[in-house]
């Protein structure tokens, strides 16, 4: 078979995988959006700050729906606990929030059925509670952090404008943050179903425990955001793997990487991150053999999308079909969008915001997400000696009005797990 054919075959499988997510995909980031902006933002820290197992049931639930990657999760829990939220809550939110988000869970449904889009949010709770009582009971004598929490003085929006911001939100600024780990993610799925033999994981002769490891070697150290996971899983199972590891790759990939785990060692400590390593899994191969061991393999079988490609579509199911053709194409238009006019809305903004011609310019090292960036821009802006600043994340460069010292940028920016790159 030559190149060309072989290529087809792999966009076939790519394009049939993205067509079956596309359509739950945009109602998804649309739901992202409406969280983003209809639930204040402080309503977290009220429920977060106590050193008790209570904060620890909030900042699971509080953390499960949030629309965060793993990466934007990390300096949005450091600015949590830098407020006075407790480490055992922090953790609590550090391993529910990227497991799941509104837009995976409908996204894990669209390929993977009901039972798992039910069953990954509940491993991804009961795991993060675990995390969180351990972390407060192995560190209560550690001394609680000061919180340093200031009133939002935000402008308040009106309706059109939160309108406007929901669509902003869910439709550019996350396509931007996970746009392009969702099509790496959907490539590695390609290229796992067309050159990964079908009786690949027989080679383990049904041992699931030794492949969920070895799934956890790969899963760890690696990025990969809880949407962008679902079709590498799909891929796999569709290989042999059991529903088991296939939860064990759902968990750890999004809730562990290398960047996250040296931040948190550096600003929680080690003993901290320790603990919330091995809580993350111990969780993860426990929820994955209970489910390989006690629940119905039928409900998470994933054989009828091995022929998706080939399927011929009619009367009403054509109808359906055809939608779900139309929403991918939306949703390419979308990660097109996001990808190749990111650095001219950046530019953009900072026209927009006013920035004077005297502004000081700051390298921040280690921005990946608009969440990100908006914690970062937070961190600045809570100086006094601030006045005004925009952050560009394209190019990692904050953009300050006002006559702070190197020290207090420092401080403000790497107090949230940033690197501080110095005055420009």
């Amino acid at each position: 078979m030559n190149i060309m054919n072989i290529l087809k075959d792999i966009f076939a499988v790519i394009f049939s995988i993205f067509n079956e997510m596309s359509v739950y995909l945009l109602l998804g980031f649309l739901f992202a959006g409406i969280l983003h902006v209809l639930v204040p933002q402080q309503l977290f820290l009220k429920y977060l700050s106590k050193n008790n197992w209570l904060s620890v049931i909030y900042a699971t639930l509080f953390g499960i729906p949030l629309p965060l990657c793993s990466c934007g999760v990390i300096p949005t829990s450091m600015a949590l606990y830098k407020e006075g939220a407790s480490k055992g809550s922090v953790i609590a939110f550090l391993i529910a929030t990227p497991q799941t988000g509104v837009d995976s869970i409908i996204a894990t449904y669209s390929l993977m059925g009901l039972p798992f889009a039910i069953v990954r949010p509940v491993a991804a709770f009961f795991t993060s509670i675990f995390a969180g009582l351990v972390t407060n009971v192995l560190t209560e004598d550690e001394p609680e952090v000061v919180s340093k929490h200031t009133e939002d003085t935000g402008v308040t929006l009106s309706f059109s404008q939160k309108i406007k911001r929901v669509f902003q939100y869910g439709y550019v600024e996350m396509m931007e943050d996970i746009g392009k780990m969702l099509l790496f993610g959907l490539l590695i799925a390609g290229l796992i179903a067309y050159f990964v033999p079908d009786n690949f994981f027989t080679i383990f002769k049904g041992n699931t425990l030794l492949t969920m490891i070895l799934i956890l070697i790969v899963a760890i150290p690696m990025y990969v955001c809880a949407t962008g996971s679902i079709p590498i899983a799909v891929a796999l199972m569709m290989k042999g793997m059991s529903p088991g590891t296939a939860l064990v790759l759902l968990m750890a990939g999004p809730a562990a990487n290398i960047a996250s785990m040296m931040v948190i060692g550096k600003v929680l400590g080690k003993k901290t991150f320790i603990i919330y390593l091995l809580t993350l899994i111990i969780g993860a191969i426990g929820f994955g053999l209970f489910i390989d061991n006690f629940l119905p393999a039928s409900w998470f079988d994933v054989s009828h999308l091995s022929s998706m490609v080939s399927h011929h579509h009619h009367g009403a199911a054509g109808v359906w079909y055809y939608f779900k053709v139309g929403c991918s194409f939306v949703l390419m238009g979308l990660l097109a969008n996001s990808i190749l006019f990111k650095k001219e809305r950046e530019e953009g903004e900072v026209m927009e915001n006013n920035i004077s011609k005297d502004a000081i310019a700051f390298k921040i090292d280690g921005m990946t997400c608009n969440h990100c960036k908006a914690n970062a821009t937070k961190a600045i802006s809570n100086l006094a000696s601030v006045k005004n600043v925009t952050v560009n994340l394209s190019t990692g460069i904050a953009y300050v009005d006002g006559n702070p010292t190197d020290e207090e940028i420092k401080n403000a920016v790497e107090a949230i797990g940033f690197t501080f790159g110095g005055r420009l």
